[in-house]
């Protein structure tokens, strides 16, 4: 179970508290990992696929909670990171 986070009086006891490791006063359950893009996404692709192919895509992009086109895009991230060849 977390710690309570303390009732604080001024700016410098919170900012004091901010330095230290907050994980005992964070509950960790159902956290996910996040992935930040800091390069900005200009070029179009355009790619002919089955539509039950997108249709899965889609789906499983929704259970991820998020748009299909990241998802693609996420994948094909990953594979430039981890190939397979």
């Amino acid at each position: 179970m977390p710690k309570k986070i303390p009732h604080f009086d001024s700016d410098e006891e919170v900012e004091a508290f901010l330095e230290q490791d907050l994980s005992d006063y964070l509950p960790l359950v159902g956290g996910r990992k996040v992935k930040f893009v800091f390069e900005p996404v200009s070029k179009n692709l355009n790619l002919r696929v089955q539509p039950s192919l997108l249709n899965n895509l889609k789906k499983r992009a929704k259970k991820l909670k998020m748009p299909y086109q990241r998802y693609i895009r996420q994948i094909l991230m990953q594979e430039m990171v981890n190939p397979r060849l």
